[in-house]
C-alpha cells in the first residue's frame, strides 16, 4: 500500500498552502494532496469575475506553476475524490477503490455549489460556479448564443457573475429570495447600495422571489417559474446559492460537526491525526467572539492551512488570524475587515451616492467590522480599529473628514 507522512485531500486555496507551509516550516516528510479535479491549485475568486469575463487566461490563476509541486515534492494525486477514511489505520480509500495510508491528514476539501432542488433543476443549461469545468461550461454557452440569463442568489458570487455578465452585453435578471441582497453578509445600508447599483447597470433585480421550477424543452433549460407563477425566459441560468460542506467522509468516520466539521484551535479534528481547514471547517472565532463558524474566504483557507502545518511540524500556534475579504463588481472595489456577526449598529462614513464610503458595524459601542467601497484607506485604518476592539467616539467614526487612525 503507498504511504505518505501527510495527505492533504482538496487542492483548492487551503489545500495548496497546507503543502506550500509544511515545506516552509522545515517539514521533510513525504506529502500528497488529494483532489477532484483534473487541474493543478488554482484560484477560485477569478472564477466569477476575471476568468468569466476572459480578461485572466487560467494559467494566470494557478496558485503556482506546475513545476512548483514537484521542486517541492509534493505528490498530486488529481481527478480523483477520498470516498472513506479509516482513522484507526490511519488509511484513505480513493474513488477507484485504492487505499493510501498516512500518519497525517489536512481535510481541505471545501465545499460543493449547492444546487436547486426543484423540478427541472437537472436540466442543461444550469451552472453554479465554483470550478474551472463550470464557467468553462457556461463561457461556451455564451459563445452558442445565450443572451438571457437568469441568476439565483444575491450574495456575491451571484452579484459578481451579474456584474460579468451584464459587462458581456447580456441581459440579467437576478432572483433574490429575502428581502435585500447580501443579507446574511452585510447590512441594510450595503445592500441598498448593491441594489440600486446593479439596477443602474440594468440588472433587473427582484428581491423575496423564489423559485419554484426551471422550464425546459426536454433537454435544456428556457425558463425559471417563480413562486408567484410568473415564468421568465432564460438561455442559461447561474446558481449562486451557497455552499455543502464536503465533509461526509470525515463524519462517517466519526468526526463531529453539523454545518462543517468542528475543529480546535489548532484545526484538529476529533480523529486522531486528523485536521480540517478552510471552508468546511467550524472553529470558534476570537473576531465574532468565540461564536463557532464557519469562514469562506481565501484569508481563512490560507491562514488555517499554516496553523495545521505548524501544529503537523511541532510549533503549535493556536488560529487567531484577523479576518478580511473583497468583492470586484463593476468599478467598485468592495473591501471588508471583520465580521459583522451580531452587531447592534451601523454608521455611514462617507456618501453612498458617491460610490465611496464605508459602513462600520458596532456591538456594544465596539467596531467589529467594517465594509470599505472604494475605499481602501478605511479598509486599512479601520482594520485596527477592529484589531483593537477600539470604542471610538460614534460622531467622529461617522465623519469622513475624521482619518480613522486619529480614533484609535
Amino acid at each position: 500500500m503507498e504511504h505518505f507522512d501527510v495527505i492533504i485531500v482538496g487542492a483548492g486555496h487551503g489545500g495548496a498552502q497546507a503543502a506550500i507551509a509544511l515545506r516552509q516550516n522545515g517539514f521533510e516528510g513525504s506529502i500528497a494532496m488529494i483532489g477532484r479535479e483534473p487541474e493543478v491549485p488554482y484560484e477560485r475568486p477569478p472564477l466569477s469575475k476575471e476568468y468569466l469575463a476572459r480578461e485572466k487566461a487560467f494559467e494566470r490563476i494557478r496558485i503556482r506553476p506546475e513545476e512548483f509541486w514537484a521542486d517541492k515534492d509534493v505528490t498530486l494525486r488529481l481527478g480523483t475524490n477520498v470516498r472513506e477514511i479509516d482513522p484507526l489505520g490511519h488509511m484513505v480509500t480513493l474513488g477507484d477503490d485504492s487505499k493510501v495510508s498516512y500518519r497525517k491528514l489536512i481535510w481541505a476539501a471545501g465545499g460543493d455549489a449547492r444546487r436547486l432542488s426543484c423540478s427541472g433543476a437537472d436540466l442543461a443549461g444550469i451552472h453554479t460556479v465554483r470550478t474551472r469545468a463550470d464557467v468553462d461550461r457556461m463561457q461556451a454557452e455564451l459563445d452558442a448564443g445565450a443572451q438571457t440569463i437568469v441568476v439565483v442568489g444575491g450574495g456575491y458570487i451571484g452579484l459578481e457573475a451579474a456584474a460579468v455578465l451584464r459587462k458581456l452585453g447580456r441581459e440579467v435578471v437576478l432572483l433574490e429570495a429575502l428581502p435585500r441582497l447580501l443579507a446574511r453578509v452585510a447590512g441594510p445600508e450595503l445592500s441598498q447600495f448593491y441594489l440600486e447599483e446593479h439596477r443602474r447597470q440594468g440588472v433587473d433585480v427582484r428581491l423575496e422571489t423564489l423559485v419554484e421550477a426551471i422550464e425546459g424543452d426536454g433537454t435544456t433549460v428556457t425558463g425559471v417559474t417563480t413562486a408567484a407563477g410568473e415564468t421568465i425566459p432564460a438561455d442559461l441560468v447561474v446558481v449562486g446559492i451557497g455552499i455543502v460542506p464536503a465533509i461526509g467522509p470525515l463524519i462517517a468516520a466519526g468526526a463531529s460537526g453539523s454545518n462543517g466539521v468542528d475543529v480546535d484551535e489548532y484545526c484538529r479534528t476529533v480523529l486522531d491525526d486528523v485536521y480540517a481547514i478552510g471552508d468546511c471547517a467550524a472553529h470558534a472565532n476570537e473576531w465574532a467572539d468565540g461564536a463557532v463558524l464557519r469562514v469562506e474566504s481565501v484569508q481563512n483557507a490560507n491562514d488555517m492551512a499554516t496553523t495545521a502545518a505548524k501544529a503537523i511540524c511541532g510549533d503549535p500556534q493556536p488560529y487567531r488570524a484577523f479576518p478580511w475579504f473583497w468583492s470586484n463588481q463593476y468599478d467598485l472595489k468592495l473591501q471588508t475587515a471583520g465580521l459583522s456577526v451580531d452587531y447592534d449598529e451601523t454608521l455611514v462614513r462617507g456618501d453612498p451616492a458617491e460610490r465611496k464610503f464605508s459602513v462600520v458595524y458596532l456591538k456594544e459601542g465596539r467596531v467589529i467590522a467594517l465594509d470599505c467601497v472604494n475605499n481602501t484607506k478605511d479598509y486599512v485604518q479601520g482594520r485596527k480599529l477592529v484589531e483593537a476592539r477600539a470604542y471610538p467616539d460614534r460622531d467622529a467614526l461617522a465623519d469622513p473628514e475624521i482619518p480613522l487612525k486619529e480614533l484609535l
